[in-house]
């Protein structure tokens, strides 16, 4: 830290009224505020003195000459002459220090001497942080800062950056457990969710942020060079983090009420009361109808509360975790959503071109990756909705999608199912359970189901399915026609087969 580093903060506004070059780059070991006509005692080597100049006295160029030589005998290493007090620093305390070889800053009135004093103190944390040693500490004036900001409740984007805008130009991360970042200083390069945690799996200081919240949006405080700032220090931002992580939980808590709210209409909106008579029809008329204006007009309210553009388009998501999936939408940077338990509603803006389940696809690995192998992470997508009178079909769709997600495809959007086996993915297991018990249980396990399978799978041809199960024909044929005799189907008849065919991809 040297007079000139302090000259050059144009915060301050400080002028230089006299100095050499080599005298300003001397070095500074602190500061001392004196209004003493002699202060050569209570100096030492290498300090910068603060004067207010309540000892001057106009015409008595005397004692300008024993202030300055009291600091030049003490070794300081310049004068910062006050201008308020005189409105502007005399011409006799310049000359004695040109004479005695001592640099003389002026400080403006307003500029305190408090603001100077910090600039100096922090400037020399900044640089002895930098120092092979890990025990630095933020300094006081730092911590009170961050604390006044918590309280006002500054977000995590600018308590990063004041806290850490004393270390240089160091690259620090406030990244979820997936990956997203939260705040990162200016020096830090954007990553995207897959480059942030494969940083993270490389290496480098990492840190938990204690505070409420799920395992997928979990906050770590994340330093890719493990020697850029002292430990300490990060462990004491992170604990300035998981003051304002405690305001963030508040407010998602908040986001996710009204997403339910939103959910509930929606889900309302999809029983109608079904007549006494022939409940079975009317509960297919129900399903296939749309919502009614007045359902309409409740989803439209609902929308607008949970902070959801008007008229579309929309995408409702359902999803195994409602945790996860409120983690996963804040990866679409700018994209409105409300979220309830496990449902959310996605308005997809024509106008930004994203493709939103891309993202979301290539986000769910990664919080596949937190929640653990026994999460069993699952996505469906509805279709898009041009209105909130699409939004029940849109739903209806989200949960069978995710019905048909599996490990191989956790992610599964309803325009995607475009195989009778994809169709049948979606039917929920209990259903398919009774439905295979029903058309193969009298088949058992053994080899006339496996006959059955072989048949269909070489689209009935008895030469290719005899030379499959190394059988004489003759012998497919006494099988076959004990599965049809057993089941009721007729294997000529397209319809029985697809029965047949619907059974095993249930079984």
């Amino acid at each position: 830290m040297h007079v000139l580093d302090l000259l050059q903060l144009d915060s301050l506004g400080l002028s230089l009224l006299w100095g050499e070059e080599t005298l300003l780059g001397q070095e500074v070991v602190g500061v001392t505020a004196t209004d003493l006509e002699e202060p050569g005692r209570f100096l030492g080597p290498g300090e910068l003195v603060l004067s207010g100049l309540v000892w001057w006295a106009e015409g008595d160029e005397a004692k300008a000459d024993r202030f300055v030589s009291a600091l030049a005998d003490a070794g300081a290493t310049a004068l910062l002459a006050g201008e308020e007090t005189h409105g502007t620093v005399p011409a006799a305390l310049v000359d004695a220090c040109r004479a005695h070889r001592v640099p003389l800053v002026a400080v403006p009135a307003r500029t305190s001497f408090r603001a100077v004093t910090e600039a100096v103190y922090l400037r020399q944390w900044g640089d002895l942080s930098r120092r092979p040693t890990r025990l630095f500490a933020l300094p006081e004036i730092v911590r009170g800062e961050l604390s006044r900001l918590v309280e006002e409740g500054a977000g995590p984007s600018e308590l990063l950056e004041r806290a850490c805008a004393h270390l240089g130009r160091v690259s620090c991360y406030l990244l979820t457990a997936a990956g997203r970042t939260v705040a990162r200083t200016p020096a830090a390069p954007a990553l995207t969710a897959v480059q942030a945690s494969a940083a993270v799996a490389r290496g480098g200081f990492r840190l938990h942020i204690e505070g409420a919240g799920s395992p997928y949006d979990a906050w770590q405080l994340f330093v890719p060079d493990p020697d850029a700032a002292p430990p300490r220090v990060l462990h004491e931002i992170a604990d300035v983090l998981a003051r304002c992580r405690q305001g963030q939980s508040r407010r998602h808590a908040a986001e996710r009420l009204a997403g339910q709210e939103l959910v509930g209409v929606l889900e309302s909106a999809q029983t109608l009361p079904a007549p006494r008579t022939a409940p079975a029809a009317a509960a297919a008329a129900a399903a296939a109808a749309p919502a009614a204006p007045a359902d309409t007009g409740a989803l439209e309210e609902a929308l607008a509360v949970a902070g959801l553009p008007a008229g579309g388009p929309y995408r409702v998501l359902a999803a195994t975790s409602g945790d996860a999936l409120a983690e996963a939408l804040r990866h679409l940077d700018g994209a409105a959503y409300a979220v309830g338990r496990s449902v959310a509603v996605l308005h997809e803006d024509p106008a930004t071109g994203a493709d939103t389940v891309s993202l979301l696809r290539s986000v769910w690995p990664l919080l596949g990756q937190c929640g653990g192998a026994g999460a069993g992470l699952r996505l469906g997508v509805g279709a898009p909705a041009a209105g909130a009178e699409g939004l029940r079909g849109s739903l209806q769709q989200a949960r069978f999608a995710l019905t048909a997600a599996d490990d191989g495809c956790p992610v599964r959007e309803v325009e995607e199912l475009d195989t009778l086996g994809e169709l049948m993915g979606g039917v929920p297991t209990e259903v398919r359970s009774v439905f295979a018990a029903r058309i193969l249980g009298a088949l058992g396990d053994g080899m006339l189901r496996e006959t059955l399978e072989v048949f269909l799978a070489n689209n009935c041809s008895w030469a290719r399915t005899a030379e499959a199960l190394h059988l004489h024909v003759n012998t497919v044929h006494y099988r076959i026609e004990r599965v049809e005799l057993l089941t009721g189907r007729d294997l000529s008849r397209l319809d029985h087969k697809l029965d047949l065919y619907a059974a095993l991809r249930c079984g």
